[in-house]
């Protein structure tokens, strides 16, 4: 069976930057590690904005200027770029909380094999948590499990609070 993993918005902004916390920078060295292990192909989401951000839907909820594209908050953490060095890594460039593309992109990337998916990365209560959900919708008899221990939220509450709905939702919690 070939296990796709799922590494979600494991940018700068996201780590160290407009919107990091200390929950973040601690799971990147787990995220990281996860990805060097892996045999297979990883799946990254970025959040990806413009400069017409603080007009967006999105912007106007939460205004903070935050993974403009081609900017240093934009880029992956130094951390995760180097564990996917010569790995298979599919780029998906996202402007809101869940990617569309991805269930065409995990079909793609399975071919006609079996597959699980795994998901992790930030925020787990915002983007995690939505391309879990979106995962499972499309995907309901695979397995979709997200690593609690390699993800973080936008507060340690709505990171647990993530996790009980994602579980009560049949995506398996691992390391919770």
């Amino acid at each position: 069976m070939k296990k796709i993993l799922i590494a979600v918005d494991l940018q700068n902004d996201f780590v160290s930057g407009s919107l990091g916390t200390a929950e973040a920078e601690e799971i990147v060295p787990r995220a990281a590690e996860k990805i060097r292990l892996h045999q297979g192909p990883v799946v990254v989401t970025m959040d990806t904005h413009g400069e017409d951000y603080l007009s967006s839907a999105e912007g106007k909820k939460l205004p903070v200027i935050h993974c403009v594209k081609g900017t240093p908050g934009w880029e992956l953490d130094e951390r995760i770029r180097e564990a996917l060095r010569g790995k298979e890594a599919h780029p998906v460039e996202k402007p809101t909380f869940g990617a569309t593309c991805l269930p065409e992109l995990i079909r793609e990337c399975a071919g006609t094999e079996d597959f699980s998916l795994e998901l992790f990365g930030l925020c787990t209560d915002i983007c995690v948590v939505s391309n879990a959900l979106l995962l499972k919708a499309f995907f309901p008899e695979k397995t979709v499990a997200v690593d609690a221990a390699a993800s973080a939220g936008v507060t340690p509450e709505l990171h647990r609070a993530a996790l009980l709905t994602m579980k009560s939702c049949q995506i398996e919690i691992l390391n919770g």
